[in-house]
């Protein structure tokens, strides 16, 4: 067998590797670029050059040292998209604090996993977002909040925490308001933030996202500087970008979509990223592409489709539009189409990677032959080397055959927090990530992703692992087994079914079962559908079959017409 007739590919790579942290990269653009807009803000009519936002960044970072936290230490953001979220963002990375990402859509269940495993020391939250009431969720595990004096908690539930800090004004005693914390950066010189600042070193953990597991609780993948800053840089290199590019972000930056991609492509090539809404508002995504001339626009597959589908949408300018990346889910063919022609997004590509590969592994470029744009993920990006292998016998598969994908090189994450058990899973001893997708590689290198061999629900862009939702429905009193699984969905793509078996005398009906979950886990999470089972499809060796679930559920439910191939 020849080198050319296996799956593996190592990326070509015209440019260096980034050896630099990130608070002095970012000092580097934010001179560089000093009166240049580096972030918009439209639903805080905020905006700001880099040379004010360094000024915010850097009050933020010394503030946070006034107030005892070194470096390695843990600090959770908690928050839809806004600026304070940027600046939270560069300000630890300035003062080496590792900061955790917390979906916005979690409640108090997740939440407070999450705080214990990070041992988080500090929390940066928004006060409300739609429904969620984050001050009432972290007084509601925390009731002594409401009585302790700020910068000094003692939580009986996280020892580790002691500072809690409001985005906006806060009215519980044991919260600081922004402006109130931002004022102590008066205590740290503008040497003592350096001297902290040139602590870091590039390896050094800078991030922890956390990624649903299939055993369970989610897990922390671990990343450092060198991990998410080049991947942001390489992503938006790929697409061409300068300091005279305006990209459209309405993803969430909690994932590495809106934090590494939007945030750090962005900071890498001095553009300026503009934030249209706190969460995915269609029109106001339109709306800020016209209003500020965005070249550039980021979503889910099931973003694009929400603004393609809007009555008024022929009203709209988009003619200053002209790249973007459509990733998290598989992109339908139709939908890439549309975005090409009616989007003026011509060169509009397609990305893929995983949280633990910092994230992006594939990307399509502008020179794609069409076919290859609309049917695979593209090629391997610079510096990652990935191949494709037989689960079975961990042998490197011919081309054109079906296999685990797995990646290696700089992206690969420093391993799951605290977790070295998983860790070992994950990553073999030779630097492999075995990312538990099927693939396939063609003979020009494009990559094709056929399925998933973990039990992943993609709903809608976000990954919903089954065992997750399981763990938690067995916390009812009434259910004694339970069973998740996907079903094919037009508008985000899957839904979650789970099949529920009863103690014996209990009772429950399906809406029961969905109101148990409503405002302990995340909502996209919440089973649409409910089955009452007193048994589930199984092998002889006890396994679940989770494949026949999702057949049975498919015929019972008329939803043969949405599967997909």
């Amino acid at each position: 067998m020849t080198l050319t007739s296996i799956s593996y590919a190592s990326g070509p790579a015209e440019k260096a590797l980034l050896g630099d942290p990130i608070g002095q990269f970012f000092d580097k653009i934010s001179t560089r670029y000093a009166e240049r807009e580096a972030i918009v803000s439209l639903h805080q009519n905020t905006r700001l050059t880099y040379l004010q936002l360094a000024g915010r960044v850097n009050a933020l970072a010394k503030a946070f040292i006034s107030t005892g936290f070194k470096k390695g230490d843990r600090l959770g953001v908690w928050s839809p998209n806004n600026i304070e979220w940027l600046i939270t963002q560069y300000a630890t990375a300035k003062a080496g604090i590792i900061l955790v990402t917390i979906n916005p859509a979690y409640r108090s269940h997740e939440l407070a996993f999450v705080l214990k495993q990070s041992g988080c020391k500090g929390l940066v939250l928004q006060n409300q977002f739609k429904t969620s009431d984050y001050e009432g969720i972290i007084c509601e595990l925390c009731p002594e909040i409401n009585d302790t004096d700020i910068g000094k908690l003692h939580l009986k539930k996280f020892r580790n925490l002691t500072t809690v800090i409001s985005m906006t004004e806060s009215s519980v005693r044991g919260i600081y308001n922004w402006s109130d914390f931002s004022d102590l950066a008066k205590n740290i010189s503008d040497s003592e933030l350096a001297d902290r600042q040139f602590d870091q070193d590039m390896d050094d953990a800078i991030n922890i996202q956390y990624t649903s597991g299939t055993t369970g609780f989610p897990k922390g993948a671990t990343l450092s500087h060198h991990n998410i800053l080049n991947n942001g840089y390489f992503v938006a290199d790929i697409m061409n970008f300068t300091e005279e590019d305006r990209l459209v972000v309405p993803v969430p930056l909690y994932h590495c979509f809106g934090m590494v991609m939007a945030n750090l492509g962005c900071l890498s090539h001095g553009a300026c990223a503009i934030y249209p809404s706190e969460g995915f508002e269609p029109e106001s995504v339109l709306e800020a592409v016209e209003r500020e001339r965005a070249t550039a626009l980021y979503g889910v597959p099931t973003m694009f489709i929400a603004e393609l589908a809007l009555s008024n949408f022929g009203q709209y300018d988009l003619s200053s539009l002209r790249t973007g990346i459509m990733a998290g889910a598989p992109c339908p063919i139709e939908t890439m189409t549309q975005v090409n022609k009616l989007m003026n997004m011509t060169e509009v590509e397609i990305a893929y990677g995983m949280t633990e590969t910092s994230p992006v592994s594939f990307q399509t470029r502008v020179d794609s032959p069409v076919t290859k744009r609309v049917s695979t993920v593209g090629k391997v990006h610079p510096h990652v080397e990935v191949k494709i292998i037989n689960p079975e016998t961990s042998e490197i598969c011919p081309i054109e055959e079906m296999g685990e994908l797995c990646t290696r090189g700089y992206s690969v994450m420093l391993g799951y927090w605290e977790n070295p058990e998983a860790t070992a899973l994950a990553i073999d001893d030779n630097g492999w990530m075995h990312t538990g997708d099927t693939a396939v590689m063609d003979e020009d290198g494009y990559v094709n992703i056929v399925g998933r061999i973990k039990d992943m629900i993609v709903r809608g862009g976000e990954n919903v692992y089954p065992r997750e939702i399981e763990e938690y429905l067995m916390t009812h009193l009434s259910i004694e087994a339970v069973q998740v699984t996907g079903v094919p969905d037009s508008k985000y793509g899957e839904e979650i079914i789970a099949w529920v078996s009863l103690k014996e005398g209990d009772d429950l009906s399906e809406d029961e079962v969905r109101e148990f979950c409503r405002g302990k886990i995340a909502h996209y999470k919440v089973p649409r559908y409910v089955r009452f089972s007193e048994d589930f499809p199984m092998t002889v060796t006890g396994k679940v079959q989770k494949y026949k679930m999702r057949e049975i559920s498919i015929k019972e439910l008329g939803l043969e017409e949405q599967k997909t191939a």
